[in-house]
């Protein structure tokens, strides 16, 4: 039963630690307007599935 416990509340921390990530992130967003689309972060992720050493794109309002 403690073991259960136990895993409940590290699951539980580990999904407020997540959902006030994306907070930040949103607000950050809301102070800059930096981000990056769909498109550019597919085309990346793509690249790197591919075996490409590339760094990510840049951000951008």
């Amino acid at each position: 039963m403690l073991e259960a416990i136990r895993q409940y509340i590290d699951r539980e921390e580990k999904r407020e630690d997540f959902r006030q990530g994306g907070i930040k992130a949103w607000k950050e967003y809301q102070v800059t307007g930096l981000h990056l689309t769909f498109e550019e972060a597919d085309a990346w992720l793509s690249r790197l599935e591919a075996g490409q050493d590339v760094d990510p794109p840049q951000c951008h309002a």
